[in-house]
């Protein structure tokens, strides 16, 4: 009778776990940029990404990184990747669930990197409840989704001096 009772308890323990995929999805618009068509990021901006490789580059945080095809994007990304030896995987903002089946593929935490115009939509996509508002010049805030739960925090990281 107890290896029955112990077997429907571990049978309900997994049905009760997500599903496979990412754990934790890590949401943000670029960094501050430069001036020009296609701009790289800004010294400010440059410095930002830095802090951003020491804030999320602890071993096993981000599995996977994905970052549209824009320099300021990738710039963003780039210190990461490079910390975790990871490649920074390019994804196209105007195909949002193609980049959703993509994370949940990831066995793992990830990082997007979008622009103030697609980051609100890929956080409601990933779960979230509600989508952020970001403003133009609002640079440095990571929103955190966890889609088994459909939370989202936010962190900030601070502005490069």
């Amino acid at each position: 009778m107890r290896i029955l009772l112990f077997a429907a308890i571990l049978a309900m323990l997994g049905t009760a776990q997500p599903a496979v995929g990412a754990t934790q999805i890590y949401i943000m618009r670029h960094l501050q940029k430069a001036e020009g068509t296609d701009p790289p990021l800004s010294p400010a901006g440059a410095a930002e990404a830095q802090e951003l490789a020491s804030l999320l580059g602890g071993s096993g945080t981000i599995t996977a990184i994905f970052a549209t095809q824009t320099q300021r994007a990738m710039d963003t990304a780039a210190p990461l990747a490079k910390r975790l030896g990871l490649t920074v995987t390019p994804y196209d903002p105007d195909a949002p669930q193609n980049l959703v089946e993509a994370a949940k593929a990831i066995h793992g935490a990830v990082l997007i990197v979008g622009h103030s115009n697609t980051v609100p939509d890929l956080v409601t996509r990933f779960g979230g409840i509600s989508a952020p508002v970001i403003g133009d010049e609002e640079y440095g805030t990571i929103f955190i989704v966890n889609p088994a739960t459909h939370q989202v925090r936010q962190m900030q990281l601070t502005p490069a001096k």
